[in-house]
């Protein structure tokens, strides 16, 4: 912890340095001693410290200062910071005022000026104040901050980017607390705009409703690439992509990973992962992604975080990866592991309410925002499942909706058995959301039965939607094979009566996960027929690599 601070404050600079002599020569061992030569100044200063998470143990403030006044620099001071001990500096004629602010503002002193000799008159009331403050005062945060509101999209999304990034952060809400204002207008008043959320840095820097990357950048994530060239790049940092890193980088391949948000993919948001070899009590997604993060940068592989690939160029023998901030970077071989995402509810109001009680996935930061609400589940696979007994940790009810008759088809058996039971979890089966409805936030959803065609608007305060999936394949259009839907085709799903992709030169057929363009493999998800199971997808991606050294030696 860094030193603690003692702020003087007074307009008379010949009174300000007899102050400061007196404080630095008790105290200038153990705090920092910070002055300010009018009232004005020292809110700036003290706004300053406050954004910086400083912890100050007290201001000593003159009354007699013009524009404000020492009770009136206090009764701001305080709102930054509660803990600190407050002193007025007052003559015979403010002994009114001092005793009026032992009410109003918690004045925990008022000293006569002059006060020689120091040691009778002022170190012993300032050594009992110092000594309350320390037994009282928590210790200041020292990490990133987030300010904003529950509502709002974009303190939502910078949350979650956090929390999934294993980035811990601080929430402050502004409609809660006086401080957090305060600290919010007081950045606004130094910059334009009045964009939510703000983010305050540990070094004193704020960002206000920052760009992802920019947040990376400053958070310590790796937004850039340290060469051009390498073995192989991987595209895509879930389980599929994290198992290539691993395997990649541990059998000496100069490896690349980019992820476009964080990396786990959607099995990181999960609460709970019970069936997942070597923990037998489950693992969360968020603990298995840092895990195998950590793993992956320890065998040297490097991870790109807020970066997209959006493009892929193949000038044999060499594969090309465009991504979203203007450069390139090549590689010997590619495997393509960037998942798929949930796909949007398309039904009124839930565009609009996006992030304000609507959330794709997961969004376990969200959940104990709802503590004794009512919740809604859209989806009926393992990944609604976890969920729903994630949110039932806090949410009065936690209801799911499953357009097919009931959980037995797309869930695992022991999640059924656990949602069976809690009693906080119903099941609706054939029923769909057909409308979200709320001003600022979410207030109700309306929903109908599908056989009896039986609708009902009921209140609730989030929803949570897990509903199909949608390959994340457009930087490989019209570069390898890909059906309908968007899926990659892979190994022997590219032969047709026998006869090799279109353009294939080699003399073999396709490797088990290579896609239609000889170096360039697919693993996880994103793959036609692709078993979703993270053990699947790890393994996949650990075979891949297997293939891509088969393929480098060909080559």
């Amino acid at each position: 912890m860094a030193k603690p601070i003692i702020l003087s404050v007074d307009d008379e600079p010949q009174v300000l340095n007899a102050v400061l002599r007196d404080l630095r020569g008790r105290y200038g061992k153990d705090y920092r001693i910070v002055s300010a030569g009018s009232g004005p100044e020292a809110l700036r200063a003290t706004q300053q410290l406050r954004q910086r998470n400083e912890s100050v143990a007290m201001f000593l403030a003159d009354q007699r200062m013009p524009e404000v006044s020492g009770t009136d620099f206090l009764t701001e001071a305080r709102v930054l910071f509660p803990f600190a001990r407050k002193v007025l500096l007052t003559a015979y004629a403010d002994t009114e005022a001092a005793i009026t602010s032992i009410n109003t503002i918690e004045l925990d002193y008022y000293l006569m000026k002059p006060w020689d000799p120091p040691e009778e008159h002022l170190y012993p009331v300032l050594d009992d104040l110092l000594e309350s403050w320390w037994l009282e005062a928590p210790p200041p945060y020292d990490g990133i901050r987030v300010a904003g509101t529950l509502w709002s999209p974009a303190s939502h999304n910078v949350k979650d980017f956090l929390a999934r990034n294993r980035i811990p952060y601080q929430w402050l809400d502004i409609e809660l607390s006086e401080e957090a204002r305060a600290l919010v207008e007081g950045v606004y008043a130094q910059q334009p705009g009045r964009d939510l959320p703000v983010v305050f840095l540990p070094g004193g820097e704020t960002l206000v409703n920052p760009d992802l990357p920019i947040l990376a950048a400053r958070a310590g994530l790796k937004t850039a690439a340290s060469t051009q060239h390498y073995d192989l790049i991987i595209i895509g940092a879930g389980p599929a992509g994290l198992g290539a890193g691993v395997y990649g980088a541990s059998e000496g391949l100069k490896t690349l990973m980019i992820e476009r948000h964080s990396t786990g993919g959607q099995a990181g948001t999960s609460s709970r992962i019970e069936n997942y070899l070597g923990f037998p009590k489950g693992v969360s997604g968020a603990e298995l992604s840092k895990r195998a993060t950590d793993q992956a940068v320890r065998l040297g592989c490097e991870i790109l975080t807020t970066v997209n690939a959006t493009q892929v160029r193949v000038e044999e023998p060499t594969k090309i990866a465009c991504l979203s901030d203007g450069t390139e970077v090549t590689s010997r071989a590619l495997v393509i592991a960037t998942g798929v995402t949930l796909r949007e509810l398309d039904v009124p109001g839930a565009k609009e309410l996006y992030g304000a009680g609507v959330y794709y996935g997961a969004a376990l930061t969200e959940a104990a925002n709802y503590r004794d609400m009512p919740v809604f589940v859209v989806g009926g696979a393992n990944s609604a499942g976890q969920g729903a007994m994630w949110f039932a940790r806090y949410a009065s009810q936690v209801t799911v909706l499953v357009r097919g008759s009931g959980l037995q088809k797309s869930m695992s058996a022991y999640l059924i058995d656990q949602i069976n039971n809690q009693p906080n979890i119903r099941i609706l089966p054939y029923h769909e959301v057909r409308a979200v409805h709320g001003q600022q936030r979410l207030e109700q959803i309306t929903f109908i039965n599908n056989q009896t065609g039986e609708e009902a608007t009921v209140p609730a305060a989030a929803l949570f939607i897990f509903i199909g999936a949608v390959a994340h394949t457009e930087l490989v259009a019209g570069v390898v094979e890909r059906n309908a839907a968007g899926f990659i085709l892979t190994g022997q799903d590219l032969i047709h009566d026998g006869q090799r992709p279109k353009g294939w030169r080699l003399k073999r057929d396709p490797f088990f996960l290579e896609t239609s363009v000889p170096g360039i493999f697919a693993a996880g998800d994103v793959r036609v027929g692709a078993v979703r199971r993270v053990a699947s997808a790890v393994g996949q991606g650990a075979i891949a690599v297997s293939l891509v050294h088969q393929y480098l030696k060909e080559v």
